[in-house]
């Protein structure tokens, strides 16, 4: 596992973005974001694109807070589960992440950045 962050770095409805190494020494950009409680891990890459999402650090949901939104293109994305719903890229989905929770904070499946 690889930790994040502390889970108080991650309040309800909001986002934040990280870079990581994988064991090749190569980048990872994800995004964390969290919804009723559950904080769900995203590569921080538009399937449309493959741009990253952001439009300034650790801002990539909508004026609503409730949908993940690409800066670049305004394509909007369900927190749930990264299916894009609205934009160029609708009916494809953002890559999902698995992470963990526990009372040290949030982690990220080592696998993932094998």
């Amino acid at each position: 596992m690889h930790f994040l962050c502390g889970s108080d770095a991650l309040g309800e409805a909001q986002s934040r973005g990280f870079h990581v190494q994988d064991f090749d020494g190569q980048a990872i950009d994800l995004l964390l974001v969290r919804r009723h409680g559950i904080v769900y891990a995203y590569r921080n890459r538009c399937p449309h694109r493959g741009v990253t999402l952001e439009w300034q650090p650790d801002r990539f949901l909508d004026d609503s807070a409730s949908l993940i939104q690409c800066a670049r293109h305004g394509a909007l994305f369900l927190m749930e589960s990264g299916e894009c719903v609205a934009g160029p890229c609708a009916g494809d989905s953002l890559i999902a992440l698995n992470c963990r929770e526990d009372s040290q904070g949030i982690w990220l499946d080592g696998s993932e950045i094998e």
